[in-house]
């Protein structure tokens, strides 16, 4: 099945990026990497990959979930995986990604207590 991936936001703040089909070494790793890298460049920063409707992964599939992970973490931000099951989750626990990324069992839990952190003002500047 070719990787289809689409967006919306679920909050304010938070973006899902809902995937389907399979993600294969390649394209599908590099447009996945290409989705992040654009909603890090327009501000969106706290994301949550929706893999519920994911076929199948790979080894360079995970390394590119990674690879997300830590651009977001760079830019403040972060990643949350919802809706893993069956080969999907078991890959994502046999790797041990679970210990890095939070797993959540659908997209409504993984925005619960999103931590969205608004710069607070400077309390010592004056205009």
């Amino acid at each position: 099945m070719i990787f289809e991936v689409t967006k919306h936001q679920v909050m304010p703040g938070v973006t899902a990026l809902r995937m389907k089909g399979s993600i294969h070494t390649g394209p599908d790793c590099c447009r996945l990497e290409q989705e992040v890298t654009e909603l890090i460049r327009e501000g969106h920063k706290h994301v949550i990959f929706d893999v519920s409707a994911l076929t199948h992964i790979d080894s360079a599939a995970i390394g590119s979930i990674i690879r997300c992970f830590s651009s977001l973490k760079k830019s403040q931000g972060d990643l949350r995986l919802a809706g893993a099951s069956g080969m999907i989750e078991g890959t994502l626990k046999l790797t041990k990604v679970d210990r890095v990324i939070s797993l959540f069992p659908n997209v409504a839990a993984a925005s619960e207590n999103f931590a969205i952190t608004t710069p607070a003002p400077d309390a010592g500047s004056k205009i």
